[in-house]
């Protein structure tokens, strides 16, 4: 698994619930939706995730095998595959509710070039502190990214939830965080601030997702750089986050910028080449948003 990324994190069922009430069920998941993207765009992607042995486990793992992503068996699982509900607002903006349990299955992982994690699974117990584990276990042979994809419904008071937060940026080469969560996390800093900070805890770059905005990166040494994104007609913004994410994890792999032997190449990343990341991770995101659900394009979609 050494050209492997390794996503660790939930896999679920979307439940979409719409303005006018009609509902539909889809595969989804953060994590999952990363790997998905990442296969898209023609990486070998591997989830290690927690699904039950049923209808729903059965659709999350034939849409994301339809893609190319190998899901790791390990042993046990849930009673039940995990259900979050999205509820839609006129505008496509999606809240959720969610029906979960987490935990992480013993399985070899082998020596991913890439590990990344995010939302539920880097913090519901008792499958939190394994994934932070993990990725402190694959630090000396991988970049390890994160994007904390923050669910307040399922975590405990932003104060609260902020230390293990930091713990796993500490742990991090590459964060992705959206504006929304800053906000929940610390509301009133602007996101600039709070970006500076988190790049001097360790990661080689940190990047803020600004919704329709476009996004605004850090780097190790300091420097930054703002990027807008195309405009298009939103169907609705789930997995758009994670699009970005995957594009991102692909942009900076590359470039030559993934492994534990490129990290002080990556803490020396020039703003070129984060321009040159980032308007293609806009675009990707722009192109799900332009969908209905996680939807990520494929490597020919962009080419």
């Amino acid at each position: 698994m050494t050209d492997t990324a390794l996503i660790v994190g939930e896999a679920l069922v979307d439940a979409v619930v719409r303005p006018d009430g009609t509902r539909s069920e889809h595969p989804g998941g953060s994590p999952a939706n990363v790997a998905l993207g990442l296969a898209r765009l023609g990486r070998d992607a591997a989830l290690l995730t927690w699904l039950a042995d049923d209808e729903r486990g059965d659709l999350v793992r034939a849409h994301l095998a339809d893609s190319g992503v190998r899901v790791l068996a390990g042993d046990g699982g849930p009673e039940r595959t995990p259900l979050a509900t999205a509820h839609l607002d006129a505008d496509g903006s999606a809240s959720y509710d969610f029906d979960l349990t987490w935990d992480l299955p013993a399985v070899d992982v082998g020596r991913p070039v890439v590990v990344h994690t995010g939302s539920i699974g880097a913090v519901l117990e008792p499958g939190g502190a394994k994934v932070a584990a993990l990725l402190a276990e694959h630090r000396d042979t991988a970049t390890i990214s994160y994007d904390p994809n923050l669910r307040p419904a399922l975590m405990d008071t932003a104060e609260r939830t902020l230390p293990l937060v930091e713990h796993l940026i500490a742990l991090s080469d590459v964060v992705k965080v959206s504006d929304e969560d800053l906000a929940w996390l610390h509301p009133g800093v602007p996101v600039e601030e709070i970006a500076r900070d988190w790049a001097r805890r360790g990661p080689g770059l940190v990047v803020v997702t600004l919704g329709g905005e476009g996004a605004l990166a850090v780097t190790a040494g300091g420097e930054e750089l703002a990027v807008t994104a195309p405009r298009v007609t939103v169907a609705d913004t789930v997995g758009a986050g994670d699009s970005f994410m995957s594009g991102l994890i692909d942009g900076l792999w590359s470039a030559g910028l993934v492994g534990a032997d490129r990290r002080e190449a990556l803490q020396a990343i020039e703003l070129d080449t984060v321009q040159d990341v980032l308007v293609r991770c806009v675009r990707i995101a722009a192109i799900t948003v332009s969908r209905t659900g996680a939807n990520p394009p494929t490597a020919a979609e962009l080419d």
